[in-house]
């Protein structure tokens, strides 16, 4: 679902020909959160996510993400970008991988078993990641929405989306921008 981009949408302090950072994308989820009457004014869908584009910060792709109860990305990750991403409300859980992985031609890892990490992000919490950056995440209630503001520099030129069973990671599909249309 795609909605206009709100005129209110917060502006970063960067300056504008420097690439925003981990740090600056992160600084702009939170402001962006904050931002009561924006992440009330998207529509929630019992059915299935809602987003509304941002104007992100230096050129960043930014989105505000409606969570309807228990849905999640699967297993992914943005390729070349770093992003970051906030919970405005409800609460998000990401699962993410500490482990640096190949970033080309496999199809299939053994994870060793020491890579899981989960974290809750309830409102205000969030965090900020670099290229490559393996997760998942889950809307786990069962009755509440989530929203969440995310920003990708530079803005996402692929999203890879794998399978996991067990402690195998399984690469599935590669999608580009133009997927996402």
């Amino acid at each position: 679902m795609s909605l206009p981009t709100p005129s209110r949408t917060p502006s970063a302090p960067a300056a504008p020909d420097a690439a925003p950072t981990q740090a600056d994308l992160l600084d702009f989820v939170r402001r962006t959160a904050a931002d009561r009457d924006l992440v009330a004014s998207l529509p929630l869908d019992p059915e299935g996510r809602t987003w509304v584009r941002l104007d992100g910060p230096g050129g960043s792709e930014a989105w505000l993400i409606g969570w309807p109860p228990g849905t999640g990305t699967g297993w992914h990750d943005h390729a070349d970008s770093v992003g970051a991403f906030l919970t405005a409300s409800g609460e998000l859980t990401e699962n993410s991988l500490a482990a640096r992985l190949p970033t080309d031609g496999w199809k299939t890892l053994e994870l060793s078993e020491d890579v899981d990490r989960e974290r809750a992000l309830g409102p205000g919490s969030g965090r900020a990641f670099g290229v490559h950056h393996v997760h998942e995440v889950l809307n786990q209630s069962p009755t509440e929405h989530a929203v969440s503001v995310h920003a990708y520099y530079p803005p996402l030129p692929r999203i890879r989306r794998y399978s996991r069973t067990g402690q195998v990671l399984r690469l599935e599909a590669v999608e580009r921008p133009e997927d996402w249309q």
